[in-house]
């Protein structure tokens, strides 16, 4: 075995570290064992390719000979992709915070040679600085320890380990319900900041959870001031140095509590998750701005971010050169020779671009431009005509820089999610050309990032990168997937992509859901492991619940079963939906606030809206239901009446539809057939 073995990976953030003096070991059952046949503790050091400050820590230590040589005689090295093994990342994050620590990356975690964690950090610098230990320093104390100190590392493993299998202990009977969701909302507008946007505070995430259940409320109790909260927060975001004003895209959070200077990875679930937002909000407001950055997000992702396969990558860096945000920033003499004088001072008014400057670069702590408008008026259209060729130049120039590095991984969940958002924010704008984007992504997944396991069971992969696969899928892998396969379903008859729709998207659905079930579903508690019962690699089954930056498996589960209900007519679906409620319903409490994504699945089941349009000349009824708020109907298309189960609340009036009708079915009844786009939105706003 080479010293550093991460040259035979596939990940990109591994290769990053393939030619580091650290004997880096991938996590494999090899490495475990070597770790126990030496009783060496393992160093494991999580991350991810776009990670600055993981950059910066393997600058100042991985890559130095002399910290390198104190870590190879100390531990078994051992180095994650957090992308490519969330499981894991997981796993260790929790220890980390049942420590007391905060969490956040790289991740660094000290381990007994069986895996279990006794100690952690995230960053360590390589010089003691701002009361963080110098990383040798840290080294040494827990290689000591670890030695003489053996019930203290016990202790400490026990302790982790009995606080990761604790579960919130059930209510009997005390069933989620609307009445607890509307007494949330009041509550959580007071967490937002009235004047930016956003949760108060810093740094701002996007919070797509928390800003969709907003918009929840204002359908179920009113428009304000729920719904201009959400605006507002979108506006900001909008006009902010988080979103790309050149490129497109929004990259992973604001450091600021204005959302002026970004952290500058991009990554592809924000994007997705943001782009449904764009999507409700330019449908109530009619509002440009959202078109607009909806059409420039999904640019970004065809040009940047798309491999030659048609699938999605994962995310684009924060560095470049070595510094963070070099790419995305001006200085004013790079803006004058670009523009010229008087079209740099006309173009520097709408995007706060002056010739000091408007944040001060770490690395040299020179101030540059970070292109924003939140201090600008909204150009007019004769404005915006003199700015746009404006930003071309500039892109031409941007482009011809050094690029931050792509993290071309593909990734089953976040295809998923991009794949669902796209369908959704298509019908919505009226763009069939994203879905036909989607379902070339969809059938890459499908045709690629499959194995056949030792049953001879064909199942889904986590992750592809040059032609290796990461196995077995996550529980967000076939949650994300099926509700992918859910909204292609719905659009296949749409006539402008309806030659290329050609799979059974529902088939597709229906086994990527009883998959999660059989792999991920603990039988025990009736929550989502993260991790397959067959991974042999994990010292633990984790089922989170709470809301992350990455969407959480259960409602996004819970969401797409609720959604099959509707589309198959099978009530299994909904007693596995209310089951799976039933099962989170303990964690829930625990935090309203850190739920809301199981929150926003129970407005779906509570509220839902099914949308049936039949008869041979319903064309424009089935291309008016796709248009409905996709947060909360489910369009099922109907070639034939006869089709619909048995069961259905529109068999009925389905087979009297005639030429053309559409019904709205809503709590187990439903409308008179309706005949007109006008009739069906006024029918389903009020069903």
């Amino acid at each position: 075995m080479s010293a550093n073995e991460l040259s035979q990976a596939a990940s990109p953030y591994l290769l990053q570290h393939a030619h580091n003096p650290v004997h880096w070991r991938m996590w494999t059952k090899a490495a475990l064992e070597e770790a126990q046949a030496l009783n060496k503790p393992i160093l494991l050091s999580v991350g991810y390719a776009a990670c600055h400050w993981c950059h910066v820590m393997a600058h100042e230590s991985f890559e130095d000979p002399e910290t390198a040589a104190v870590m190879n005689e100390l531990f078994v090295n051992i180095k994650v992709d957090r992308e490519e093994r969330p499981d894991i990342d997981h796993i260790y994050m929790s220890a980390l915070q049942a420590f007391g620590e905060r969490g956040g990356w790289p991740l660094t975690m000290f381990l007994t040679p069986k895996g279990e964690p006794f100690w952690g950090g995230t960053y360590f610098p390589k010089v003691e600085s701002f009361g963080r230990p110098a990383f040798v320093t840290v080294l040494k104390t827990v290689a000591e320890a670890f030695d003489k100190q053996p019930e203290r590392i016990t202790k400490n493993t026990e302790v982790v380990r009995e606080g990761l299998g604790k579960r919130p202990a059930g209510e009997e009977g005390a069933a989620l319900s609307l009445e607890q969701m509307n007494n949330l909302a009041p509550q959580m507008v007071n967490f937002i900041d009235q004047v930016d946007g956003g949760l108060r505070g810093s740094p701002k995430f996007p919070n797509t959870p928390i800003f969709e259940f907003l918009w929840r409320a204002g359908a179920r109790i009113s428009k304000v001031p729920y719904r201009d909260l959400v605006r507002h927060t979108l506006d900001r975001m909008s006009e902010g140095g988080i979103y790309d004003h050149l490129g497109g895209g929004y990259a992973r959070y604001s450091t600021d509590e204005r959302w002026l200077v970004p952290h500058f990875e991009k990554m592809l679930y924000d994007n997705a998750q943001i782009l449904e937002l764009l999507a409700l909000c330019f449908r109530e407001f009619n509002d440009e701005l959202f078109l607009t950055r909806a059409r420039e997000t999904v640019g970004w992702l065809h040009r940047e971010m798309t491999s030659p396969e048609g699938a999605f990558c994962s995310a684009l860096d924060a560095d470049s050169e070595g510094v963070e945000g070099k790419f995305y920033v001006w200085v004013w003499e790079e803006l004058v020779q670009t523009l010229g004088v008087e079209d740099a001072i006309y173009f520097g008014k709408f995007y706060n671009a002056g010739r000091i400057g408007n944040w001060a670069e770490e690395k040299h702590g020179a101030m540059v431009t970070i292109l924003n408008r939140l201090e600008s008026h909204r150009p007019s259209d004769e404005e915006e005509e003199r700015l746009a060729p404006m930003r071309q130049k500039l892109f031409a120039v941007r482009e011809k820089r050094v690029h931050p590095g792509l993290d071309d991984k593909i990734m089953a969940d976040w295809n998923g999610l991009m794949i669902a958002s796209l369908v959704n924010a298509a019908t919505t704008f009226d763009a069939p050309e994203w879905i036909t984007i989607a379902a070339k992504a969809y059938d890459f997944i499908i045709s690629t990032m499959h194995f056949i396991d030792d049953q001879g069971i064909k199942r889904l992969a986590h992750s592809w990168r040059a032609g290796v696969l990461v196995t077995p899928a996550m529980a967000l892998d076939y949650a994300a997937m099926t509700r992918a396969a859910i909204a292609l379903h719905e659009v296949r008859n749409h006539p402008a992509v309806s030659d290329i729709l050609i799979r059974d998207y529902l088939a597709d659905a229906i086994t990527f859901a009883e998959q999660l079930e059989t792999y991920h579903q603990d039988p025990e508690s009736g929550l989502l492991c993260m991790a397959a019962k067959d991974a042999n690699d994990v010292i633990l089954r984790l089922s989170p619940t709470s809301d992350d930056a990455i969407p959480n498996a259960h409602p996004v589960f819970l969401t797409a079963l609720i959604r099959l209900a509707g589309l198959t007519g099978d009530d299994r679906w909904l007693a596995k939906a209310d089951a799976l409620f039933k099962a989170v319903a303990p964690s829930v409490r625990t935090s309203f606030v850190g739920h809301a994504g199981i929150l926003n699945a129970l407005d779906l089941r509570l509220r839902i809206k099914d949308i049936v349009t039949a008869g041979p000349k319903r064309r424009d009824l089935y291309l008016a239901a796709l248009k409905l708020p996709f947060i909360e109907r489910v369009v099922m298309d109907l070639d034939k009446p006869e089709a619909l189960p048995d069961n259905h609340p529109a068999k009925a009036q389905a087979a009297m539809a005639g030429d053309a009708a559409a019904f709205v079915c809503s709590g187990g009844a439903c409308s008179l057939p309706v005949h007109s786009a006008e009739a069906l939105e006024s029918t389903a706003s009020i069903a």
